[in-house]
Parts: structure tokens; sequence; C-alpha cells
């Protein structure tokens, strides 16, 4: 681990802490988040960087002078699926879009509680939609997840399958929550320590989100699914976050259907550190890894 990651661990507690109050109300969050913003830097020049319709869903296309333009990398973001949207991502995606040599489209789909279940996963089969019926074949286009969006990519992609669409090539998913009924052992064993997962503010999140729904439904916790037919997948994980079980467990899920699943558990990593590639050596050397999958499999 690098001094660097050890620097930005010991502080994230004191930076995230205040913001995980159990009276804090989501307004008061996105407006903290949307401030956020502004301080992710602009990618490199020669980045393109546009908006569009995807298939009814409001969504940023990202391109970089390596992106081939009929190979795509559908991003969905975290945030619990209450919070975030492209913007807040970009120092991510345009460093996907080029170690893959894809354009990236990053989905600003549909939040809880306004939207809940299952509006988000319906915005990201409409937008999948429309990519491979305007833009890429499904062979060209991959699907990846940070976080609450790691989830929502396995879910997705068991949808697709359900309903008998062409599946894309891959998919990667980072440090994905697969189980709302939070039955992780992780979530007791590094919920405290974890800065960047509010443990105790989760249940809230699963009740604004599911909005009565069954957490146990594969459609929201891919985990319960059957994941018979899903395409190559990678999983990144930290060794002490809070989803580290929600990721391993999700791999043996993989791996008991005969998937090709890779894991990889990062020593001491936190909760979706490749978003840190910008001042972390692990971030990059993540972004790498993901690139060269990536590229692989498209």
């Amino acid at each position: 681990m690098s001094l660097r990651a050890e620097l930005i661990r010991f502080c994230l507690p004191w930076f995230m802490r205040p913001r995980s109050r159990a009276d804090i109300q989501i307004e008061d969050v996105r407006r903290e988040v949307a401030g956020f913003a502004h301080l992710v830097p602009p990618p490199p020049r020669g980045t393109e960087l546009i908006v569009v319709d995807a298939g009814g869903v409001k969504a940023e296309r990202i391109a970089t002078p390596r992106s081939l333009p009929n190979r795509y990398v559908l991003h969905l973001h975290g945030g619990a699926y209450l919070l975030g949207f492209p913007a807040l991502f970009r120092d991510f995606t345009w460093r996907i879009a080029d170690a893959a040599g894809a354009r990236v489209l990053c989905l600003d789909y549909r939040l809880a509680p306004e939207h809940p279940f299952p509006a988000a996963i319906e915005d990201v089969i409409a937008a999948y939609r429309w990519l491979i019926s305007e833009c890429a074949e499904p062979r060209h286009v991959a699907f990846i997840g940070d976080s609450s969006g790691g989830g929502l990519a396995l879910a997705s992609m068991m949808r697709l399958r359900d309903e008998g669409l062409p599946l894309p090539a891959a998919a990667v998913a980072l440090s994905p929550w697969t189980d709302l009924a939070l039955t992780g052992q992780s979530l007791t064993e590094y919920g405290s320590s974890d800065p960047m997962v509010p443990v105790e503010l989760m249940p809230k999140a699963v009740e604004l989100y599911l909005a009565g729904a069954d957490p146990r439904s594969p459609y929201a916790s891919p985990l319960y699914g059957d994941p018979t037919g899903l395409p190559s997948t990678l999983i990144f994980v930290g060794s002490d976050e809070a989803l580290r079980d929600d990721a391993m467990r999700m791999a043996e899920r993989l791996r008991a259907a005969d998937r090709d699943v890779e894991l990889e558990v990062w020593p001491r990593m936190f909760h979706v550190w490749p978003m840190f590639a910008r001042i972390l050596p692990e971030g990059r050397a993540a972004i790498a890894r993901i690139g060269a999958f990536l590229r692989s499999k498209l």
C-alpha cells in the first residue's frame, strides 16, 4: 500500500463522517455533492464530451483520441441509488475511455426517492437498447459500475437476459453493492473503519430506493439472482471495505454458474479507490488493469 493511499485512508473519515449523520437530509447531501463537481478536474485536451439522449435517458459520452468509434463502455455511477450525476465522475470516465480504447456512455439515470426501484434499471435497459440499435454491436459493448452502480450493472444484465436481449461482451464491477438485504459480515467487521461507506445510513438508503420492494429481488440485489449466461466479469474490491463480502459472494455465485469471473481483492484498499486515480498509484494501476481487461473482451 502506497504512502498516499495510507494518507487518504487516514484523512477520509474526517471528511466523510460529518456527512453520515443519521438526521442528514438527502437534499443537503445532494447540494454538497453538486459542489464537489466543480472541483473535478477537466479531462485533458483532445477529450470529446457531449450530452446525448440515450433512448430517453440523459447521458454524457466521453471519448479520447484513443477511443474507437464502435466500441462502448456503459458506465453506471454509484451513490446508493440516491446521489450522483455524470459530471461528478468525469475524471474517472475519461480515464476508462482512454485505457479501454472506447467511448464511455455515463448514464444520468433516475434516482430515488423520487424515482424508486425499478426506475434505475429501466433506464439502463432503455439506454442499452438505444446503444445497440444506434451505435455499436453488443460484442463491442461492456458495462462498468461502481458501488451501487456495480450492483445495477449485474442486475441489468440479468434483466436483459430474461427479456431475451443480447448481452454485452463483458462487465466490470468496482466494490459492487449486490445485497440490499445487508447480510454481508464485512458490513459489521469494517463498517466503522471504511471511510467511504456510511454503513449506519444503508438501511435508510435501501428503504428509500426499494419503496417496499423485496430486497432479495434479483433485479435489486443480483446476489440473489441466477447469473447463468452473464458475460465475462471483472470484480474489484478492497480487503478492508464494508462491501467486501458483497463482491466476494457475487464472484462465488458467478463461479458456481460456471461463468468467467475474475475477482481481485486489493490489500487495504478502501471503497472504489480507482476513482482516486489522479492522486493514487493504486488507482492508476486499477485503471490500467480495467483497460486491459476491456480491450481483451471488446
